[in-house]
């Protein structure tokens, strides 16, 4: 393939990271983090203490590892303006707003970790979806294909 068809840098992605996306991907990063230090804590206590089911505390653990890969993933990619990387991290958000619905519905101390977990989705979906956050990753919308 000749240089002209594969481009080191296209004018979308040369030049400094935007500060939205680096907050994006931070965003995403502590959510990544928050999920997998609930998932410890699920697999700890399910271990060591005297849970009411110990193999549901030990998969619900588990789950909450697993499903921390997703956010620190698209994080990583965020950081490195990977295209592919604004859709694992929409999804994860578009997954917490139920989540932060069901704490804000709890009559307990949920109620301020759903506001906090509602205030960040948001936040982050704004910022995924901003103009100067695609044009960052080089994502063109439908018919803009580069020819």
């Amino acid at each position: 393939m000749s240089s002209e068809q594969t481009p080191t840098t296209t004018p979308d992605t040369a030049g400094p990271r935007p500060r939205r996306l680096t907050y994006a991907a931070g965003l995403a990063a502590l959510e990544g983090l928050g999920l997998l230090a609930g998932g410890v804590w699920m697999l700890v206590r399910g271990i060591t203490g005297q849970p009411d089911d110990r193999q549901q505390a030990v998969t619900g653990g588990l789950t909450l590892v697993v499903l921390a890969l997703l956010p620190l993933l698209a994080a990583r990619g965020l950081l490195g303006r990977r295209s592919w990387s604004r859709g694992p991290a929409v999804v994860t958000q578009l997954l917490a707003l139920p989540v932060a619905y069901n704490l804000l519905q709890s009559d307990s101390v949920a109620i301020p970790a759903g506001i906090v977990l509602a205030v960040v989705a948001v936040t982050a979906l704004v910022l995924l979806l901003n103009p100067e956050t695609t044009r960052a990753l080089g994502i063109r919308g439908p018919g803009n294909a580069e020819k």
